[in-house]
């Protein structure tokens, strides 16, 4: 039994389904997308299926939030951030560029 709470547990840890609010109170954690990959935390990549969510960086945007793992609002400056992403153009590239902000997703 312990050994099926703790694949939950990791799985889960890894799924990244997304849904962007309105308001930075509704989120989990606010994000900025910076201009150059030297300056983000995280590299993103957003797959076509939810399945494919499943490592860290790799990203699917759900229509509801009762659906997303995680819940985001985009701030207008990077001051403003708990995490700040980049947009990568391949999936190999996604995951993170700075570890220690890796606990955001550790819920």
């Amino acid at each position: 039994m312990a050994i099926i709470g703790l694949c939950t547990i990791n799985n889960f840890s890894l799924a990244q389904k997304v849904f962007k609010v309105d308001y930075a109170s509704q989120a989990d954690f606010k994000v900025f997308v910076v201009e150059y990959e030297s300056q983000c935390d995280l590299k993103v990549f957003h797959v076509d299926y939810s399945s494919q969510s499943n490592s860290d960086g790799k990203w699917f945007s759900v229509e509801y939030a009762s659906q997303a793992d995680y819940k985001v609002y985009f701030v207008e400056y990077a001051s403003q951030a708990e995490l700040k992403i980049y947009y990568v153009d391949y999936v190999s590239q996604a995951g993170w560029r700075d570890k220690s902000k890796s606990y955001m997703f550790k819920f």
